[in-house]
């Protein structure tokens, strides 16, 4: 694929977001990327620290560990979850979204290999992505662009994304050339057998607090079936209260590194640990957290497979 030059990038963003949204947006980018302490909901970023990744990666060599843990990212399973929800439209019975979370394509070949292969053979009738499709927080991004693109032409029909913590707003403009609907404080109408329901996304609330969830939601009647696509699912009070009805969401990766019994060690997230991965409710509204199909800051997992998620939609009581 062609990239787009730099020039070409901020011309589209400004055509996109508005040329102040789009200075805002890129100021905020340049003055935070790859800090390490006090920037977002938590005030330590292990990935943005150089020397944690050639810690964790050696003490696993010097165990014997770094060769499993790396087979085991490679393992992505998946699983499927069920949405009931009375305010559902019959004709969105059996509704299925293909969950894609944490791809960080450009750090496992491997892994990103098995997703296609996984996808190719499933069946869905729209697919979104939530976010942190490159392996560091900052730098260079053409090599997990030239991925999502191979990617991209293995998932059918429409696809839309969120940005994630390690994702440059400057991906805006070429993960829409490749045919993902990025959704930056946006939401669409979905339509079915005369029907809708809602999509609404919201930018990164986990590192550069981006978010805007009230302008994500406005203009969603208060009585539609609405599901919110959040990196993080950091802002899951917020959600609810806006009247979301699910909130599908990564970023904690489960963990990544587990104990047996899949507990994690380190949970980087701002949110009860029931909410770390898979399925969980919040009042009113339902949430799904991806443990993710890739690996962040060391291509290994142990007790906490990767995963693609089908969520399947069931109009109940």
């Amino acid at each position: 694929m062609r990239f787009l030059t730099a020039d070409e990038i901020e011309r589209r963003l400004a055509s996109r977001l508005g040329p102040i949204h789009t200075k805002q947006r890129l100021g905020i980018e340049r003055d935070h990327e790859a800090q390490a302490f006090g920037q977002g909901l938590n005030f330590l970023h292990l990935e943005n620290i150089p020397i944690s990744q050639a810690i964790i990666e050696g003490v696993l060599r010097l165990s014997g560990m770094y060769s499993i843990g790396r087979a085991n990212a490679q393992r992505i399973q998946v699983r499927w979850n069920d949405v009931t929800a009375s305010v559902l439209p019959k004709t969105f019975e059996h509704f299925t979204i293909l969950h894609l979370s944490d791809l960080h394509a450009d750090m496992n070949p491997r892994a990103m290999d098995r997703v296609g292969r996984l996808v190719r053979e499933l069946r869905y009738d729209l697919c979104v992505l939530t976010g942190d499709y490159r392996g560091k927080t900052f730098g260079a991004f053409e090599g997990c662009l030239a991925s999502l693109c191979e990617l991209r032409k293995m998932i059918a029909g429409d696809v839309y994304g969120v940005l994630g913590n390690h994702d440059s707003i400057l991906m805006v403009p070429d993960l829409e050339d490749i045919g993902v609907n990025m959704l930056l404080n946006e939401h669409v109408a979905i339509h079915r057998g005369g029907a809708q329901i809602y999509l609404a996304g919201i930018d990164d609330a986990h590192f550069y607090r981006v978010d805007n969830i009230e302008k994500a939601a406005t203009g969603i009647p208060d009585e539609a079936f609405s599901i919110l696509l959040s990196h993080t699912p950091e802002i899951y009070r917020q959600a609810a209260h806006a009247g979301f009805d699910l909130l599908l969401s990564g970023h904690t990766h489960g963990g990544q590194i587990c104990l047996p019994g899949g507990i994690p060690i380190i949970l980087e997230a701002d949110l009860p640990r029931s909410m770390g991965k898979g399925a969980w409710r919040h009042g009113n509204m339902a949430g799904y957290t991806s443990v993710g199909a890739g690996s962040s800051v060391v291509p290994v997992r142990f007790n906490c497979a990767p995963e693609i998620t089908l969520h399947r939609l069931c109009v109940g009581e």
